[in-house]
């Protein structure tokens, strides 16, 4: 069964509508292989609405496993392939490139995904859940979503926070998270402004908005804000702010570092649990 969502995304004010090609997986339905032998029926480890993943184990000997590049290096203008199955046609195949890095989507439901990967690789129901591979054949990102009416403008979900969301099902079937309320996006820091303020990454998390009467409104972190450290550890991205972020840290009384302008200011900050 396939749902349509709504989805407003960053890094701009204006909101645009995508269509979140999302699917309800019926685990008692039995998987066939594109070889055409049987997987059995797919059990589902586990499923985290914040990325819009799911993790399903399927029992079928001597399968190839994709490998996953490290999406922290990708570049904008790099080749990206989408694979996947749009609208029943099994194992389509549309190239493009990496379009832009360290996108926020807003679902209709109000989960924010972080650190999505646009991209002009053709994207379609059904697609959702394919890789979105380099040219090695790496993984790079999880298809997720596309801007409806408009042409070559689609998302996925990088592989970093893919392996980190994958990794987490694997051991504990769920994933329970400490809530800011900020949308941001990864961005490079001039060498300067790193000399400067004797920062450790030459990157950081820039804060697209801020939700009202959020952990990070409270504490008064502000769009174009740069977050550069939590506590004592450096941020230079999204994915660290994402592996922070567990339930353990929900209800800590800590801090968070920014850049506002040219001054480096020091916020207390105290996480919720996401609901």
């Amino acid at each position: 069964m396939k749902t349509d969502g709504h989805v407003r995304a960053g890094p701009s004010k204006a909101e645009m509508i995508a269509e979140l090609d999302q699917f309800v997986l019926d685990i008692s339905t039995a998987i066939k292989l594109q070889d055409q032998r049987p997987g059995g029926a797919a059990q589902l480890v586990g499923d985290d609405p914040d990325t819009d993943l799911a993790l399903v184990r399927i029992d079928a000997p001597q399968l190839t496993a994709l490998s996953f590049a490290d999406s922290s290096t990708l570049r904008v203008g790099q080749l990206a392939v989408a694979i996947g199955n749009p609208y029943g046609f099994d194992t389509t195949v549309t190239a493009g490139v990496v379009s832009a890095l360290g996108r926020s989507l807003r679902t209709q439901s109000g989960h924010l995904v972080d650190d999505v990967i646009q991209t002009d690789a053709a994207l379609n129901p059904g697609n959702s859940g394919g890789p979105l591979v380099d040219a090695q054949g790496r993984v790079i990102g999880v298809n997720t979503a596309m801007i409806m009416p408009a042409q070559g403008i689609c998302f996925a979900i990088a592989s970093n926070l893919a392996s980190f969301v994958m990794g987490k099902l694997i051991h504990e079937g769920r994933i329970r998270r400490a809530y800011l309320g900020v949308a941001g996006q990864n961005v490079p820091l001039h060498r300067r402004v790193v000399r400067y303020h004797e920062l450790a990454h030459e990157s950081g998390v820039f804060i697209v908005s801020v939700e009202p009467d959020s952990p990070a409104a409270r504490a008064g972190l502000r769009d174009g804000d740069l977050i550069v450290a939590y506590g004592e550890k450096p941020i230079a991205g999204i994915d660290d702010l994402h592996k922070i972020l567990t339930e353990e840290q929900a209800g800590v009384a800590s801090s968070v570092t920014v850049i506002r302008g040219s001054r480096k200011e020091v916020l207390a900050v105290q996480p919720t649990l996401r609901r």
